[in-house]
């Protein structure tokens, strides 16, 4: 049913209480701060549309505690809606674009569309906060939803947005009824809805788990969570009667409350799914005929180890497909990677029970080690019958509640959640000892790396430290005392960046600040994904910087500094090629007071008031104090290079250097309603080349916002602080003197024509992507290391060398890059070796063994972020033979075919003493990476 925005209870006249949007800020925040310090479960919070709250938002200001995507602003983008806008009181909420169309409008048993984000299309807030904006503002309609706790052990708070959807056949006529309950509900509760909406008794009743329309389980009416159950969102549930009874059915009722609803429609199926799977939220596969273990529970087998798994029964094993169930093709393809590694394989096929450790509280009591040893004795006995893995993944939201529900993950967490927990179910290690660790004190590598190693085992004992876990060594040096520090920890894989190849020119203006030249644009080329550090050696290369010089690269925003681009490893993809960028050449001495210089003039149109123009000047006072004569010093050094050589010589026109002279059009306006400040008379010993014997240069100085006005006299002290931002009021004299021309109409970053070609991302080889992870580099600023040495947190350098390899090597490839400003995939095709991976050369400790390895499973990723399908590449070793698993899909693929721009993560095995396996040959480069 289409329902009109009308039929919504909106009220269209808001709140007259005089309140102003400060305090509505404040009030907001205090009621947020509150239930953060109250969270229990059973809470209740609304669901509020994000097209709406992003309005309040920008009325009120943002930072109370809950901020949309939309508002999240950076410094790479002009929040400067204030000063260009005037903002309104937002109308009514309203939530009419978020609700689902089949939805039952009916008391609180709205539903919300399908697919939708949390802080992009929706948020959510505590039932405080919701009473007091319906109090201020009307609308709606109101959709709350309960907190609700996941996990053991590890407990974790969710707001359960999307209820679970069971469509309930009845037996008797076939026909279909959606129920929504809470995964929190309990079996007897869903007998009691089924039975109030069907009208029959509830001993006369039988519910059966009826995946894939097919009778898998009777339900025992009990106090068993549906979460315990391993229903999928939108599963089928059968209903009998074991007794005829009247078939006079009081649909529609629904009287059960917030938590639980009837929907008396069978909706179409959809076709669509998010990961480009199977459909969404239903759990049925584009397959047919996997109809399994019918008028049985699959989690009655998780603690039968005698089972039979009779590998050769009938077809192949290893070949069985995953179900989606809804958005979990990133689990199926991490489970065929590790389904088909090898030692496990091995391992899960025998009797493992005495391996299981139920009492590390560190692990998950064996639980989700059995759960995969099921599963993977499934797969390996099924033949080519696909699996559905719906146990699996009910222990796997168990025990990792940020996998539960039916959203897109990252293939790789799943895979070093799964690893770590398979690690500590299966720990030999009963009662963990307490180690102190000790520092290299200048020890050899050797021994450091042998205790490091013998402390690790003592705690970490299992087949997955056996088989996966290597050891790497760890350099970290102060960049203030020389201090160095060397750990070798232990690692389950390695995350290697992926060197980009693709270029971008910039054109960024170089000011000298010491007034040995004029201002010059360069352009520049720097790699895409580079640094603003790569930006300044690329700019130094190009000005000829000195040794004793540095460059300090700002953004230029209506005239002003909007913001300085000194931290080295700032991403270069945060500055747009709209902006401009400029290069103050500074002398590289300690960083005292910054100098800020902003340009004014008369504004002809608003008498009177004066408008900035131009572009700052910038440089560092070293004197201390701070008087008005040293900054008149300062600001004729600096345009010293604009002198004209005669007073009388008009200002160029047209262009110069690169820079086209501006029109009064494009300076922004301030108003100073302040006194004129006295005239500063500068000397004829600073004139020297002009006509004129003197200038009457007005200095004032300003605050931060530049919105305060006081003149600067040659004996006045300015007081310390970090900047000082001085305007400087051109006359009629200056113009004359000065061709200020050259800081008018600074060049964007990338001027954008229609001659621009598309830069193409070459091909790199995984040895590059290892030495880029190899490579050293400075710490970030939100990853300081604490210097034993200083006492204080420094931004160390940091060195990564391999000291010990695994049997089984695992590689993640990071395509997926997440800063304050974008969120970014690479579909950079990375060329890995399939045969006769050598990294002997890579390895540090002298052992005297080859480390040589070959692939043996891929873990795919297509499509861009916040989607995309995942599949798997796995051999099967025995036969030499690949395949590829689409979830329940599984087809054989040529060896040539397995390389692509979409593998994701790597899964290499050791040679053994064998011998290499034949195939192609991969040498490691010398000098150069290999392409």
């Amino acid at each position: 049913m289409t329902m009109a925005d009308s039929n919504f209870p909106i009220d269209n006249g808001a709140s007259c209480i005089p309140i102003s949007p400060e305090e509505e800020k404040r009030i907001v925040a205090e009621l947020i701060k509150k239930s953060e310090l109250n969270l229990k479960e059973g809470n209740l919070y609304f669901v509020i549309s994000n097209r709406w709250f992003s309005k309040w938002q920008r009325y009120v200001g943002h930072s109370v505690g809950m901020l949309s995507t939309d508002q999240q602003s950076s410094d790479g983008q002009h929040a400067d809606t204030g000063h260009s806008e005037i903002i309104h009181r937002p109308g009514p909420i309203d939530n009419s674009d978020i609700i689902s169309n089949q939805s039952n409008c009916d008391g609180n048993d709205l539903d919300i569309r399908q697919t939708l984000e949390e802080e992009k299309d929706y948020v959510l807030v505590p039932q405080e906060v919701w009473e007091r904006l319906l109090e201020w503002y009307k609308g709606g309609p109101a959709l709350p939803r309960k907190l609700i706790s996941q996990g053991v052990g590890h407990k974790q708070y969710s707001i359960e947005v999307y209820p679970l959807s069971l469509k309930v056949t009845d037996a008797r006529d076939n026909s279909v009824s959606i129920v929504k309950l809470s995964k929190k509900a309990t079996v007897s509760e869903l007998y009691e809805l089924v039975c109030k909406v069907k009208g029959v008794q509830q001993n006369e009743a039988c519910i059966w788990d009826y995946f894939n329309l097919s009778k898998q389980s009777l339900l025992t009416a009990s106090n068993q969570t549906l979460e315990d159950t391993n229903f999928t969102m939108g599963q089928d549930i059968l209903l009998e009667i074991s007794v005829r009874t009247d078939q006079s059915s009081q649909s529609g009722v629904h009287s059960m409350g917030n938590e639980l609803a009837l929907v008396p429609l069978e909706p179409p199926r959809s076709s669509v799914s998010i990961a480009g799977g199977p459909t969404l939220s239903n759990g049925h596969s584009t397959g047919s005929g996997f109809n399994l273990y019918q008028g049985s529970s699959e989690s009655s087998s998780l603690t039968n180890m005698d089972d039979k798994c009779d590998v050769y029964r009938g077809e192949r094993g290893g070949l069985a497909g995953l179900q989606n169930l809804g958005n979990t093709c990133f689990m199926n393809s991490a489970i065929q990677c590790l389904v088909h590694t090898p030692p496990l394989v091995e391992f899960f096929l025998q009797d493992y029970t005495d391996e299981i450790n139920m009492d590390n509280p560190l692990g998950m009591r064996g639980e989700l080690a059995l759960a995969f040893g099921d599963l993977l004795r499934k797969l390996w006995s099924s033949g080519r019958t696909a699996i559905a893995p719906r146990a699996f993944k009910g222990k796997l939201a168990r025990f990792a509640p940020q996998f539960s529900g039916y959203n897109q993950h990252d293939s790789q967490e799943l895979l070093a959640f799964l690893l770590d927990g398979l690690h500590e179910d299966l720990n030999r290690v009963k009662q963990k000892p307490y180690i102190e660790m000790k520092d290299s004190d200048g020890r050899p590598d050797e021994e450091v790396a042998y205790e490091c190693w013998k402390n690790h085992m003592a705690r970490n004992d299992s087949l997955i430290v056996d088989e996966c876990q290597g050891q790497y060594k760890s350099t970290l040096v102060c960049p203030e005392c020389g201090k160095i520090s060397i750990t070798f920890d232990p690692f389950m894989y390695l995350s290697l960046p992926l060197p980009s190849t693709v270029t971008r020119t910039m054109t960024v203006t170089v000011f000298y600040c010491d007034g040995s030249g004029l201002p010059m644009p360069y352009t520049v080329t720097v790699l895409k994904n580079g640094c603003c550090r790569d930006l300044c050696q690329a700019l130094g290369t190009a000005c000829c910087l000195k040794s004793d010089e540095m460059l300090l690269l700002a953004e230029v925003y209506e005239h002003k500094i909007y913001r300085y681009l000194d931290i080295p490893l700032e991403p270069l993809n945060s500055i747009k090629d709209d902006e401009h960028i400029v290069a103050y050449r500074l002398k590289n001495v300690a960083k005292k007071t910054k100098l800020e210089i902003l340009h004014r003039c008369l504004d002809n149109v608003k008498g009177g008031d004066r408008k900035i123009f131009g572009t700052p000047l910038v440089t560092y006072l070293v004197e201390d104090p701070h008087y008005g004569a040293n900054i008149e010093t300062y600001v004729h050094r600096m345009l010293a290079p604009l002198r004209k050589a005669h007073s009388s010589t008009k200002s160029h026109e047209g262009k110069e250097n690169g820079f086209i002279s501006a029109g009064s059009d494009e300076e922004s306006s301030t108003s100073n309603s302040q006194s004129e400040p006295r005239d500063l008379t500068l000397g004829t010993r600073e004139q020297e080349g002009t006509s004129c014997g003197e200038s009457s240069f007005q200095l004032v100085l300003t605050n931060e916002n530049c919105l305060s006005c006081e003149p600067i006299e040659k004996a006045y002290v300015i007081k310390p602080g970090a900047a000082i931002r001085v305007f400087l009021d051109w006359s009629d004299k200056e113009y004359e003197l000065y061709d200020a021309s050259y800081l008018r109409d600074l060049p964007e970053v990338h001027k954008t024509g229609f001659t621009v070609k598309k830069t193409r991302q070459e091909a790199i080889s995984l040895f590059s992507c290892l030495e880029a992870f190899l490579t050293e580099e400075p710490l970030g600023p939100d990853d300081m290391w604490y210097c034993p040495r200083c006492k204080e947190h420094r931004q160390a350098t940091k060195k990564l060398d391999l000291w010990k390899l695994p049997e089984i090597l695992v590689f993640h490839l990071k395509r997926f890059s997440y800063s304050r400003y974008l969120k970014n995939k690479l579909d950079t095709f990375v060329n890995f070796p399939i045969h006769n991976l050598d990294l002997t050369k890579y390895v540090k400790t002298k052992d005297g063994q080859s480390y040589v390895y070959n692939l043996y499973a891929i873990s795919n990723h297509y499509g861009g972020l916040g989607g995309g399908h995942y599949t798997a590449y796995a051999k099967l070793i025995d036969e030499n033979k690949w395949y590829h698993f689409d979830d329940s899909h599984v087809s054989p693929v040529n060896e040539a075919e397995i390389k692509s721009s979409a593998a994701y993560v790597l899964f290499y095995q050791r040679v053994g003493s064998k011998g290499q396996m034949e195939g192609e040959t991969s040498q490691v480069p010398s000098g150069s990476c290999r392409k």
